[in-house]
C-alpha cells in the first residue's frame, strides 16, 4: 500500500505579511559622551575648566555619529553644560540626544519609523517579527504597533508559525 501525502505550507497560504522591525535600524555609529569625565573629583563641574575643555576638544571625532550625552556620576550638572556639548557637536554629529544608549536607540528608531509609509499595509494581516540578529528596543515595537494599528486588519507578534495576537480590527 502506497501512501502519498501532499505537504501544504499553511503559513505561506495564510496571507500574513512579516514586517521586521530591524529594517528600521538607523544607520551610523553610536557613541555616548559621559560628562562625568569633566567633573572635578567626579562631583563638581567647574565652569572655567569645562569651558576650556570645550574650546580645546577635537569635536571632529563625532563626524557622522549618533551621540547620546549623559552623566553617569551622581552629580548635579547644569543644563547649560549639556547645551555647550550639543552646540559643539552639532556641526559634526548625525544625531545628538540627551540620554544613555537606550534613549539614543529609542530616538533613532522613532525617527526612522516616522519616515515610513504605513498606508501600504492597509487591510493587511501583519506579523511584527519577534527575534533576529539586530537588537530592537521595545520602544520601537510600541511605536510600530501604534502606527500599524491604525491601518492593518490584524497585528501579531512573533513568527508566522507561532504568533501572539496583538490587535484585530472588528468590522
Amino acid at each position: 500500500m502506497e501512501i502519498q501525502e501532499n505537504i501544504i505550507n499553511k503559513v505561506a497560504q495564510s496571507g500574513l505579511v512579516t514586517l521586521d522591525p530591524a529594517d528600521f535600524y538607523p544607520a551610523g555609529d553610536r557613541m555616548i559622551y559621559d560628562i562625568k569625565d569633566n567633573l572635578f573629583h567626579g562631583l563638581i563641574l567647574k565652569e572655567k575648566d569645562f569651558r576650556d575643555f570645550v574650546k580645546e576638544h577635537d569635536w571632529a571625532q563625532y563626524e557622522g555619529k549618533n551621540v547620546g550625552i549623559t552623566c553617569t556620576a551622581d552629580a548635579i550638572v547644569p543644563a547649560w553644560a549639556y547645551m555647550l556639548l550639543a552646540n559643539r557637536m552639532a556641526p559634526y554629529a548625525r544625531e545628538i540626544v540627551f540620554g544613555d544608549k537606550d534613549v539614543l536607540e529609542t530616538v533613532l528608531f522613532e525617527k526612522e519609523i516616522a519616515k515610513a509609509d504605513f498606508e501600504q499595509y492597509r487591510g493587511q494581516r501583519i506579523v511584527l517579527k519577534g527575534c533576529g540578529d539586530t537588537e530592537v528596543p521595545t520602544s520601537a515595537y510600541v511605536e510600530l504597533t501604534k502606527r500599524l494599528s491604525a491601518v492593518v486588519k490584524s497585528l501579531m507578534f512573533g513568527e508566522p508559525c507561532s504568533t501572539v495576537p496583538i490587535y484585530k480590527r472588528k468590522d
